[in-house]
């Protein structure tokens, strides 16, 4: 008997399409990319249509194959820079460079948080946001102030107010002269204009059967995050393509680079920010980043030449105790609030972070269950366009950082 294909010796890897070659199968490999995974299916699909001729046979004389294309599915544990590609294909931005600046900064307590205080330069004007990730460097800074962690909570011209992670601090002191503040890592966010139509093509190798599989023209179509009570944050990804334009026995990415071993993220490690504030009431959450995609199919060709990009529609649920109205306010009265969510992948000062900024938020429900313990309110949510930009709030639907990506 033949060998039989198991899923352990199977190797998925992709590469980034050129923006005039959808579609067309690579012309150098170079740069493709082994993916983490937990599943991954990758198929080609065709739509049948069945002979409506009506026979004295009382028989059906024909089913041909009509439309094809590929569709597939991702889906993984969250860990920093796995899967940034994708998110910036589903933003339609590719992921680049935040704010950095230099002050002399003050750090002072602040309640259980900290403020960085300045006289001289604004943190607005430089480009700090509510939800970024931050790192301060400086010859004059207490080591313990080196390279640690801030999310900022508020942002000022003069102040920005920040928490630490995983019972991370900081030391008082100051002014401490040229401190430099940056934005770790690169993020991204649903732009207003020069919106990216990012498409990929992907390979599943199967080595132990020695067949290839090379599927083309493939768009993110949509982003599901899943953030459980208890558990690793996984990431769902759906993609729509031209076609399977490559089915051998030779591998087409010979060569793949490895996939990266970063830590993954759990829900219980990081924080969640509800209007600037520590949200302590959130048992679990998830969102959906979909793209609307739809094919362009022409008389003449049996594959879509093209797949026209939708709208950037994020919607999600969040559940909370149910404690003092707060939440159920804010459906009844259809209040903006931001969401951030913050996703860690250890207790270290400096641990790579993955961070989900949602700046203007409505909520479409507010049901509680009963029970004899504490009682849940769900809550279903749609993120809008920041049109209305106030001090350390960026003109988009969502802005995501990736702590690793250098």
């Amino acid at each position: 008997m033949s060998k039989l294909a198991k899923g352990v010796s199977k190797r998925v890897a992709y590469l980034k399409e050129s923006p005039t070659a959808w579609g067309e199968l690579p012309v150098t490999v170079t740069g493709a990319q082994q993916l983490r995974r937990v599943t991954a299916s990758f198929n080609k699909s065709v739509d049948f249509i069945q002979s409506a001729e009506i026979r004295t046979d009382m028989q059906i004389a024909d089913y041909r194959g009509s439309l094809s294309r590929s569709e597939g599915s991702l889906n993984g544990e969250l860990s920093p820079g796995t899967y940034a590609p994708f998110f910036a294909a589903a933003l339609a931005r590719d992921f680049t460079v935040g704010a950095t600046g230099t002050a002399d900064i003050t750090i002072m307590a602040e309640g259980k948080d900290y403020a960085l205080k300045r006289t001289v330069g604004s943190f607005i004007t430089e480009g700090f946001f509510v939800g970024n990730v931050i790192r301060l460097t400086g010859a004059g800074l207490n080591p313990k102030n080196v390279g640690n962690n801030i999310v900022i909570m508020s942002v000022t011209p003069t102040k920005i107010v920040g928490m630490t992670l995983a019972k991370n601090t900081l030391v008082p002191e100051g002014p401490i002269t040229a401190v430099s503040l940056s934005v770790v890592g690169k993020q991204t966010f649903a732009p207003l204009t020069g919106h990216t139509s990012d498409s990929f093509t992907f390979e599943e190798w199967y080595a132990d059967v020695q067949q290839s599989e090379v599927y083309t023209g493939n768009k993110v179509g949509s982003v599901a995050l899943q953030l459980p009570t208890s558990g690793y944050v996984t990431a769902d990804f759906s993609f729509l393509g031209k076609d399977l334009e490559k089915a051998d026995q030779t591998e087409f990415f010979t060569t793949p680079i490895a996939a990266n071993n970063e830590g993954l993220t759990v829900s219980v490690s990081g924080a969640v920010l509800v209007n600037g504030v520590k949200a302590g009431v959130i048992t679990s959450a998830d969102f959906n980043i979909d793209r609307g995609l739809e094919a362009a199919n022409v008389i003449g060709t049996n594959h879509a030449v093209e797949i026209f990009d939708g709208r950037i529609n994020i919607t999600g649920n969040m559940s909370t105790y149910f404690q003092n109205g707060v939440y159920r306010d804010y459906f009844i009265d259809e209040t903006a609030i931001s969401v951030v969510v913050v996703l860690s992948t250890g207790s270290e000062p400096d641990a790579e972070v993955i961070s989900f900024l949602m700046p203007r938020v409505k909520l479409g429900s507010a049901t509680k269950d009963d029970g004899e313990a504490g009682l849940i309110s769900q809550h279903t949510f749609q993120a809008l366009l920041n049109s209305n930009v106030t001090t350390g709030s960026p003109a988009t639907t969502m802005l995501i950082q990736d702590t690793s990506l250098i």
